[in-house]
């Protein structure tokens, strides 16, 4: 399927670090089941809390979420946000690594969840990758794929298992699923993973890039949400490392987790 870039009024100047991660929140759907080619990767971890662990050495397994963007309690990302947020679309898939056993202190960056307070988390062992791709052919505009294709995150296994017991609205901010999945109300239950940005072998990311994808961190929680009818899509890899595996078809079947931007250790992303 060809590409067809999403309609952009104007290409717009990169959002701050700070603007971008603290709007960037993902609903996560669980997929059918798929296995792509068992390609190896080599992740080389990008936020400076965590510049001193090794490198990562990582097969391709089973995809298992489609995470997309949404807003919260009808808090919707600012224009020059909104323009980027909106395609940022990832597919998970399992992989495994060591656990690296660092204690890490995260708080939350989005307005919505300002008044929960800070927890302690214990990194275990990389279980996802997510990855950016294209839906049903609709491409980022140019000025956003610069961006949002440069966007993986390895999701590591979290103790303990916080919960954060609270009810949230989530509304669809992608152009191909505002009109097929209805904005909804979740629980979201308990913390099981942190997803933090890695540079996959061979990807180069432009200056200017790295200084705000090297910021993206996602706690994901588990989350309690109204059944959907099943919705197919066609999906593409973006990341150029990636760009030669076969479009996927996934059909969702259900939300299951809600990932929310965090900072760690007291480094919030500059701007």
């Amino acid at each position: 399927m060809a590409f067809v870039a999403a309609p952009s009024a104007a290409a717009p100047a990169l959002p701050t670090p700070k603007d971008f991660v603290s709007y960037l929140d993902l609903e996560c759907f669980k997929t059918d089941p798929y296995q792509p080619p068992a390609v190896g990767l080599t992740l080389r971890h990008l936020n400076p809390v965590l510049e001193g662990l090794p490198i990562e050495q990582v097969t391709l397994g089973a995809r298992e979420q489609l995470c997309v963007p949404v807003a919260k309690n009808n808090v919707i990302p600012p224009p020059g946000v909104l323009d980027f947020v909106r395609f940022v679309d990832l597919a998970c898939y399992r992989v495994v690594t060591p656990a690296p056993g660092k204690a890490l202190v995260l708080s939350h960056l989005n307005p919505v969840l300002q008044d929960l307070p800070r927890t302690e988390v214990v990194l275990g062992r990389a279980e996802q990758l997510c990855v950016p791709v294209a839906k049903n052919g609709v491409a980022p505009p140019a000025e956003v794929m610069r961006l949002v294709q440069h966007i993986d995150l390895l999701c590591y296994g979290v103790t303990p298992n916080t919960p954060m017991n609270r009810a949230l609205n989530l509304r669809q901010l992608n152009p191909v699923l505002t009109d097929q999945i209805p904005a909804a109300t979740v629980r979201v239950t308990y913390a099981r993973q942190l997803c933090v940005p890695m540079q996959k072998g061979g990807d180069v990311i432009p200056p200017e890039v790295l200084q705000v994808v090297r910021w993206v961190d996602l706690e994901k929680f588990d989350t309690v949400a109204p059944a959907i009818a099943p919705v197919t899509l066609s999906l593409r890899h973006l990341n150029p490392v990636l760009g030669s595996l076969p479009p996927e078809r996934a059909t969702l079947t259900g939300a299951v987790q809600l990932g929310v931007p965090v900072a760690k250790n007291g480094q919030v992303p500059p701007g």
